[in-house]
């Protein structure tokens, strides 16, 4: 159940975030985030109230409030690099969140595996492969690399909070959760006096982006409920799966050898990881 709840929650947010990517190259980062994740604390207030859980009470669902925070961060620079950078390589960068909550559950006496250490090895050895890009007279950082590592731990860190929270209530978790992201990114767009009013044009892609992206909250924090975080994490960690696959359909984004390589051995590490 777990696994499959989390590799659902994984096909989710890889959609939402082909759309959030492609909305950020159009429209400023915290439009994005305000309005698409405004629309998701809509869809999981209908939730919770469809679930009729009772409200386990504010100090239990404090986790989610950091949750909530860290995945915004996550997020921001998630768009910001799949703006900026090319979608197959800044995704599967994202994708090493798993080392949080693997960090954690190693803090709590919860071990790795030898085919888990292997899959870890693999995951850096294909983020080093995607990050670095050779120039003519020196070598840099890909575009959007940087921010995507800051994504992959937002994401790792809202799974270990949504992973303490959601044993309360799910539901009343991603509520917390959203409201607090919301609440931030709407601070945020007002400090730096950002508009708030997406084109007409843009708002089906907006309201996409919410969609999919409180499902996967959703999936995710289920999945947290029968299973461990660190297996949930990695599983959910195979969403760059389907932003490249639409990135490349979509937009035509093509690869280097080297490159396609190394999104391979990152997403397989990740599958190691998850079995192991």
């Amino acid at each position: 159940m777990a696994a499959a709840l989390a590799l659902a929650g994984a096909l989710s947010w890889g959609i939402g975030d082909f759309f959030g990517g492609l909305a950020a190259r159009r429209l400023a980062v915290l439009t994005v985030l305000v309005v698409s994740q405004a629309i998701g604390l809509l869809g999981v207030l209908l939730w919770a109230v469809l679930q009729g859980d009772s409200f386990p009470g504010v100090i239990e669902l404090l986790p989610a409030v950091g949750a909530g925070i860290a995945g915004l961060v996550g997020l921001a620079a998630l768009y910001r690099g799949l703006a900026i950078g090319a979608m197959g390589i800044v995704a599967p960068i994202s994708a090493a969140s798993p080392v949080v909550p693997l960090t954690v559950d190693a803090a709590r006496g919860v071990y790795p595996s030898g085919l888990q250490w292997l899959g870890i090895a693999l995951v850096l050895a294909g983020i080093t492969a995607l990050s670095w890009e050779p120039g003519s007279d020196t070598s840099r950082f890909a575009a959007g690399a940087g921010l995507a590592v800051v994504a992959a731990l937002g994401f790792g860190s809202f799974i270990v909070g949504i992973d303490a929270a959601a044993d309360e209530s799910a539901s009343w978790a991603i509520v917390f959760s959203r409201s607090a992201s919301v609440g931030l990114a709407l601070a945020a767009a007002l400090l730096t006096a950002r508009s708030l009013r997406p084109p007409a044009s843009l708002l089906p892609m907006l309201v996409a982006v919410g969609l999919f992206d409180t499902g996967a909250n959703v999936l995710v924090a289920l999945a947290t409920t029968h299973g461990a975080a660190g297996i949930v994490a990695v599983l959910s960690a195979l969403y760059p799966v389907a932003t490249i696959a639409l990135a490349r359909v979509v937009l035509g984004e093509r690869l280097s050898a080297a490159r396609r390589g190394g999104g391979a051995s990152a997403l397989a590490g990740a599958a190691l990881v998850a079995v192991g």
